[in-house]
This record gives C-alpha cells, structure tokens and sequence, in this order.
C-alpha cells in the first residue's frame, strides 16, 4: 500500500505541476458596445478583438458585439461602462470630454500631421496619461483605434477657405471641443447624436465632418455632393473597458484582453487606411465634388487660439496640451 502511495504521488505531482503553471483563464461573458452599424471602423475593431480573444482563451471569453447604438448612443455606452452594467465598447473621442476633459488635447484641430505621428504619439506615454486619467471617471483605457482623418462635407456650396464655411450648419459629435471648432470657423455648429442620414437628407443640417469610410459605409455622397479634405481633427476610437468590471479579472485575463485588443486596434487602423485610397476614387465616381488642396494655412490660423481657451484651461490638460504640440512639431 505504502509502495503504492508512493507511485502515485509520483504520477500526481508532475501533473499538478503542469496544472499550475497553465495560465487558467475564467469562463468570462463580454458585453461590448458599438453605435455603428457592421462594416463600420468600431465594428471591424469590434469584430476582431471578438475572433482573437475567443480563439486565444478556447472560447472560455466570449465576446457579444452590440452594434447600431442598440445599447443607446455614446454617452449612454459611456455610463453603462461607468456603471458596470456592461464591460467595453468602442467609443469616438468626443464624448469623452464630458466625462474627462483630457480627451480634448487628442482631438486638437490640425495637430498630427500624419498616421505614423498619430500611432507614435498615441501608442507612447503621452497616450497613455490620458488613458490614466479616464481611470479617475471609472474608465480602463486599453488602445486607441482609429475612426481616422476628418473631412468636410455639405451640400450648399464647395469649401476651399474658411469663409466658404460662413453660416453652414454643421452636425457635430456631443462635444464642447468639436462645437467651438466649427464656432471659430464660422459655421452654426449643431449637437446630434448618430445616425444622421434622414437630417442630411432632409436638410435639416446642411452638411457633416467625418473620415472617409463613413461618407462610403454610409453613403452619404447620395445626399451630399461636396467634399473638402480638410483633415482638421485626427480622430481616434478609444477601447475602453469598465474600470469596475475590470477590477474584478485574474491577471491573466486582463492580460490577455489588454494584447487581444491592441492587436485589433493595429489590424483596424492598417485595414483603414489602406482603403482610403480607393474611398476617394469610389466618392468621385459617385458624383461628389472634392475639394483635394483647401488653405489649410487659413483654417489653421481660424482655431490657433483655442489653445489659450477655457476649454483647455484645466491644468492639467492644458500641460499635456502644450506637451502634445511640442512632440508634433
């Protein structure tokens, strides 16, 4: 018996040994929150992080992807989050200001000058103070995606200069920063939440700011003919998680979501900006008007103040601001 005893402590251990040492990832179900409809930016990074996370765990993580603000708009995705009630989401940069004013420095108008910047920037530790201040409103910042370059597009007239812009009524995000922008240069700015094709269509706005797959994903070059390359805001995707759910993970877990979803974010902001391209070609053929060489110099000049306002007042984003200007140039 003894001898046995013996054996099979022998068969045991090696085997608890192997059990250990396994990283042992908890059967977890993921809520995560989209307003965009499938083949959109946030759905595709959405999407991704969906297929690696469940292929990664062995399908011990399984992810449900709520598209088309079918858990509400933005900011109501924000403070389910806040809430716990769901455990990520996708979400533009904008409507995080109401929340953490930090998240304004990202969308600064004309401040990278291009993707690789953005990515440097963004992906370093100046990016990652902003998403160690979200921590303070309930949120865990994971990585930035990309919603992309934003342009302009109406259906009154073509825009070459700011005054072309004079009197446009313009549908913006839910955001203070997005509102004074189109304030200081010149156009009746307009709060409203996604979707807005029927208000476009219908004239209730006369014109909207949005990176190139939405004018397509969309198909906004039906109700609106001109197009102007103003690339006035880079405009990042935030992957966040509910800091409370969040808290609750193995290190293991966080650890594995953390990697899936940076690797998403990279294979979303690659995907992107390959097609653009092709967008711009597609546009054209659809009949829309692009403006390709507006005066940028002149619309720059038109926000240059907006530093020194009170939007930007808040100390400490008003030093990470300055910080971020300075890394840019």
């Amino acid at each position: 018996m003894k001898k046995f005893s013996m054996v099979l402590t022998m068969i045991l251990i090696p085997v608890l040994m192997i059990v250990i040492s396994t990283p042992c990832f908890a059967a977890l179900k993921i809520k995560l929150g989209v307003v965009t409809k499938p083949g959109s930016a946030q759905n595709i990074v959405a999407e991704k992080f969906k297929a690696l996370i469940e292929e990664r765990s062995s399908s011990k993580i399984k992810v449900k992807v709520f598209h088309s603000a079918s858990l509400g708009n933005e900011t109501e995705i924000l403070q389910q989050l806040q809430m716990g009630t769901i455990e990520m989401g996708v979400i533009t940069g904008g409507p995080f200001d109401t929340f953490d004013p930090i998240v304004r420095v990202v969308n600064y108008p004309f401040l990278f000058k291009d993707n690789d910047q953005a990515d440097a920037i963004l992906d370093g530790p100046l990016g990652r103070e902003i998403f160690n201040s979200l921590e303070s409103s309930g949120f865990k910042g994971l990585c930035f995606s990309e919603n992309g370059f934003r342009n302009l597009t109406n259906n009154r007239r073509p825009v070459k200069t700011p005054e072309d812009i004079k009197g446009l009524k313009i549908r913006v995000m839910a955001s203070a920063l997005h509102k004074t922008i189109w304030q200081s240069l010149g156009a009746n700015p307009t709060p409203m939440p996604w979707p807005i094709y029927t208000e476009l269509e219908q004239g209730v706005i006369d014109g909207q700011e949005n990176p190139l797959w939405v004018m397509e994903v969309y198909k906004f070059y039906e109700i609106q003919r001109y197009m102007t390359l103003t690339r006035h805001v880079y405009s990042p995707h935030l992957d966040v998680a509910s800091l409370k759910w969040w808290n609750t993970l193995s290190k293991a877990n966080q650890a594995l979501i953390q990697t899936a979803m940076a690797d998403a974010a990279r294979f979303q902001r690659r995907d992107n900006r390959e097609k653009d391209a092709a967008r711009l070609v597609l546009l054209a053929q659809k009949g829309m008007e692009i403006e390709t060489q507006p005066d940028i110099n002149a619309f720059r000049a038109k926000v240059a103040a907006l530093k020194d306002m009170e939007l930007y007042q808040n100390p400490k984003v008003h030093d990470l601001l300055i910080r971020m200007i300075q890394a840019t140039r």
